[in-house]
């Protein structure tokens, strides 16, 4: 089955709402919130926590402004995947999985060690994906666009 169809279906997964551009705001707050903590951190582990969830909130901040509500981490990826691709390169949502992937290996196992590779390149690259979701400005028609596609699922 389709994931985004999946996401869908599922009671906390994709759902449409009144878009907001307060709420949008908001997430940005947390993300930079978020930054904030990755750049004081002297952990690790929270460090990644707090790469990820820049990360997380920025994307979030785009879902707000097109109206989509979602609780469920992946389905927010795989919603970015898939109706905000023009506005990420490659690199971003390479980003975005091992970012996804080493707040889970820190946050929740004692055993896995995030590869230094991936750190430093998490570490570097979070506050860039911030500033792109920042700067990202959604048109009117794209977001009914995006909605409706929605609808379809």
């Amino acid at each position: 089955m389709d994931q985004m169809k999946w996401c869908v279906k599922q009671a906390k997964g994709i759902e449409l709402v009144e878009p907001s551009d307060n709420l949008r705001n908001a997430y940005f707050i947390k993300a930079e919130e978020a930054l904030d903590t990755l750049r004081t951190s002297k952990s690790k582990d929270w460090k990644l926590t707090a790469a990820y969830y820049t990360i997380y909130h920025g994307i979030y901040s785009l879902l707000m402004k097109i109206g989509v509500k979602c609780e469920i981490h992946s389905c927010t990826i795989e919603f970015a995947k898939r109706f905000l691709k023009d506005y990420f390169l490659s690199e971003d949502f390479e980003l975005i999985d091992k970012a996804f992937s080493a707040r889970i290996d820190s946050q929740y196992y004692v055993d896995r060690e995030v590869p230094n590779k991936n750190y430093h390149f998490i570490i570097k690259k979070t506050p860039e994906f911030l500033v792109k979701c920042k700067n990202i400005l959604l048109e009117q028609k794209e977001i009914e666009h995006i909605r409706n596609e929605i609808r379809l699922l």
